[in-house]
């Protein structure tokens, strides 16, 4: 039989929730305090030229950014002697994409954010197996450049997965923050990438260098069909 908690009353079971919930609120008050720190990070230039196949034809770094100030770039593991080669990739990037709701980047592009997704493997490779998975994102190839070195995501004993942010500003790209490993369980979603980035969620109640752009909280949230109108 498969273990199951403990049976407990009602009023129990109401002291336990209140004394977890007293422990949810400081995790959420330390995540609110790391997200500030992260805010606060000093920043590198991406001084390389960097040029992908992407479905249209070479695509540049900053032609990622689509127009608006920050990127989030996932390195996901798809390469040779990654699991699956050549048909499939790693399982664990596939999740990451698949806890990607198809809606995200409509949302993040209202903070001006734009999503793209990089892997070593050959632009055919990649649009075979991202139309099997049927996921939207932009998904691009550094088979024909050493972005994939340079970053350290390649690596002499294999391919390496995680997060970078980047910043755009007058044609220059900076990178702000990585993040690896456990580091992107907590991404994926609208709020979580939000706090990845060096701008935050842009609301007035979190502590941002001067000069941030902020607004009013919950004002800017719509339904992902309404921004624009």
């Amino acid at each position: 039989m498969t273990a199951m908690p403990k049976i407990v009353s009602a009023s129990e079971w109401q002291n336990a929730h209140d004394a977890l919930l007293a422990k949810e609120k400081d995790l959420t008050h330390a995540r609110d305090a790391l997200a500030a720190e992260r805010r606060q990070m000093p920043m590198v230039e991406v001084e390389k030229h960097y040029v992908f196949d992407g479905g249209t034809g070479p695509v540049s770094l900053l032609d990622l950014f689509d127009g608006r100030p920050q990127l989030l770039l996932y390195h996901f593991m798809f390469a040779p002697g990654v699991h699956g080669w050549p048909e499939a990739a790693c399982p664990g990037c596939s999740m990451f994409l698949d806890n990607i709701g198809q809606f995200t980047p409509v949302h993040l592009q209202a903070r001006g954010i734009s999503l793209a997704v990089v892997s070593r493997a050959p632009l055919a490779n990649i649009q075979t197996y991202q139309k099997r998975m049927e996921w939207p994102h932009r998904w691009v190839s550094s088979a024909n450049n050493s972005f994939n070195v340079d970053f350290g995501m390649t690596v002499p004993d294999g391919e390496r997965h995680g997060l970078s942010v980047f910043l755009s500003k007058d044609g220059k790209i900076y990178r702000t923050y990585f993040t690896s490993q456990r580091g992107t369980e907590a991404l994926g979603n609208v709020w979580g990438f939000l706090d990845a980035t060096p701008y935050g969620r842009q609301e007035k109640w979190e502590k941002s260098p001067p000069g941030w752009p902020q607004g009013a909280p919950y004002q800017w949230w719509r339904r992902h069909d309404e921004y624009g109108k």
